[in-house]
């Protein structure tokens, strides 16, 4: 009689709270979800984040990106703690460095990131205060395989906001920050539970593109 498929052993990559961190936390807490946070690791060692990890029982791990004297090596040393734990799937969860074409090629198809804007619109930073002075009517968030290239790579999961007139950005983030929460859990549990897939540079069986998220795959 065979058990349950194993579960994915997943590190969440922070630099801060790691809100969207928590989020996978919780969802790693059910039972039938496909994969578990193994791992939360930050190159900062005061991140906020490593302390919720820690009070949840998970294992957390800071390395120092400042200690390196190039972003490789630094990388290098990730690479090694990964490597050490068996981690098969890295998420990035508000990780504030850029990633290196070496790293980034080592885990192709295995790391994710999420962020604050549809892609491809608004790559890189500041994107609330960008689509308000646009003056979009839709804005969103964006769950995505990780490319050598900066807030690129086949999209697995989006979620879409409506812009109100009196948004600012704060009142665009925090709603937009509300369906991250939503969407990586899914995405995760898509990519962890085989349904995800890149072909031709397309993400195949990924999640419904939907402001509200209806009927999200749960299989």
């Amino acid at each position: 009689m065979s058990g349950a498929p194993a579960r994915k052993k997943v590190a969440a990559l922070i630099s801060g709270r790691g809100s969207n961190m928590t989020s996978l936390l919780a969802a790693a807490a059910a039972p039938d979800y496909p994969a578990e946070i193994a791992l939360v690791l930050s190159n900062r060692p005061d991140a906020a984040g490593l302390a919720t990890a820690a009070a949840k029982g998970i294992e957390t791990l800071a390395i120092d990106h400042r200690l390196y004297t190039s972003r490789e090596d630094f990388e290098r040393a990730m690479q090694a703690a990964l490597e050490a734990r068996g981690i098969e799937i890295v998420c990035l969860a508000g990780f504030m460095r850029l990633l290196t074409p070496w790293f980034v090629e080592r885990w192709s198809g295995r790391m994710l990131n999420i962020h604050p804007a549809l892609l491809p619109s608004y790559k890189g930073l500041h994107t609330h205060e960008r689509a308000l002075a646009d003056g979009v009517k839709i804005h969103g968030c964006t769950v995505h395989f990780v490319a050598p290239e900066m807030d690129a790579g086949p999209i697995i999961a989006q979620a879409a906001v409506a812009v109100r007139d009196d948004d600012t950005p704060d009142t665009l983030g925090a709603r937009v920050l509300a369906r991250e929460h939503e969407i990586y859990p899914l995405a995760l549990r898509l990519v962890a539970g085989g349904h995800a897939r890149i072909v031709d540079g397309r993400v195949m069986g990924g999640a419904p593109a939907t402001g509200d998220l209806v009927n999200p795959r749960r299989d």
